[in-house]
């Protein structure tokens, strides 16, 4: 039977939630049980757009009998206290990046979605790109030998209007700037290639360009777990925008991952994959929702075997962790 989904939180995130529930309701995955926002507009505006019911309340969309499944697309700092509650009525979940804002809340979220026993995934869509699984594949199967070199550089442009919205880019509301926000998904994309970061040093910095009380501009050099080395950098100071770009040299070839567009030089012939280089260098919404597709699909399998989500809320805090690190690293040096 189709597993009735349900969302909480109805502003930017929820379109292509919702292209993607589209689809899993044409393949007899899931049913559309209806969404919650505090916000009445948001409310009417997701109703006239989607078609779909909406709720009043939280309690009463939890209160359906059919909901299994609710993604939690508010802002990150009540992602905890929305889980919770969604966790007691013994739904399984998905949660918007960052899972919290902060590594001590977000493994608070880890603990009760296990204490309940309800699965719990996280929209880091990026690790289900075509592009992404490929390289993963090579990776794993030693295509490129030994990781010697691996980086990120995510160079993206931020407009007044994207500014506009009330709280964007302030702690109080999105937890941390481009790091938290922005290239969160990039940098986890990184962590889930190569591993985890043993070390690294920092810089940080906000500039004049909107008044935010976060960082939009940062590099850093990286030491890895297998002892790659390489260097990230992340800014939406970059008019007009450019796709973020993950690059991996090993002891038998190197990789481009740029966009959804890989390049590929291993043992075998060179090989590409991706049609284009297309990222959110510019738009925050330039991204195609199939990703969300197969990570959605990816829990509903989990929920029917019991197994954990491919990206659960524990592998989803590595990146959290080396940002928390890497702020840390630059207060120091300030």
């Amino acid at each position: 039977m189709p597993v009735g989904v349900g969302l909480i939180g109805l502003g930017m995130a929820t379109a292509p939630h919702m292209l993607a529930l589209r689809d899993l309701v044409i393949d007899e995955k899931v049913s559309i049980v209806g969404g919650f926002s505090p916000s009445a507009g948001r409310r009417e505006a997701f109703a006239e757009r989607w078609k779909v019911p909406v709720f009043a309340t939280q309690e009463e969309l939890l209160a359906q009998p059919e909901l299994g499944l609710v993604l939690i697309l508010t802002p990150p700092g009540t992602h905890l206290p929305v889980a919770e509650a969604v966790a007691r009525s013994g739904r399984a979940m998905i949660v918007e990046k960052p899972v919290e804002v902060s590594v001590q809340r977000g493994e608070a979220l880890a603990e009760l979605a296990e204490r309940h026993g309800v699965a719990c995934g996280v929209c880091l869509q990026h690790r289900f790109r075509p592009a992404a699984l490929r390289l993963r594949q090579a990776l794993q199967d030693g295509e490129l030998g030994r990781i010697l070199s691996a980086s990120a550089s995510i160079r993206w442009w931020r407009d007044a209007a994207y500014f506009a919205e009330p709280g964007r880019g302030t702690r109080a509301r999105d937890g941390g700037g481009v790091l938290l926000t922005q290239a969160i998904h990039t940098l986890d994309l990184l962590l889930h290639l190569v591993g985890p970061h043993r070390a690294l040093a920092g810089f940080a910095a906000t500039s004049p360009l909107r008044r935010i009380d976060t960082e939009d501009i940062v590099a850093a050099a990286l030491q890895f777990e297998n002892g790659a080395i390489g260097v990230l950098d992340a800014t939406t100071v970059a008019r007009p925008g450019y796709p973020e770009r993950i690059e991996i040299a090993g002891t038998e070839g190197s990789a481009v991952l740029e966009g959804s567009h890989l390049t590929l030089h291993g043992r075998g012939a060179p090989e590409t994959l991706g049609a284009t280089a297309a990222g959110g260098g510019a738009d925050p919404m330039a991204f195609d929702h199939a990703p969300h597709r197969v990570l959605i699909a990816d829990v509903l399998e989990a929920m029917a075997t019991g197994r954990a989500p491919a990206c659960d809320v524990r592998s989803a805090l590595a990146v959290q962790r080396l940002i928390e690190d890497l702020l840390r690293d630059a207060e120091a040096r300030a």
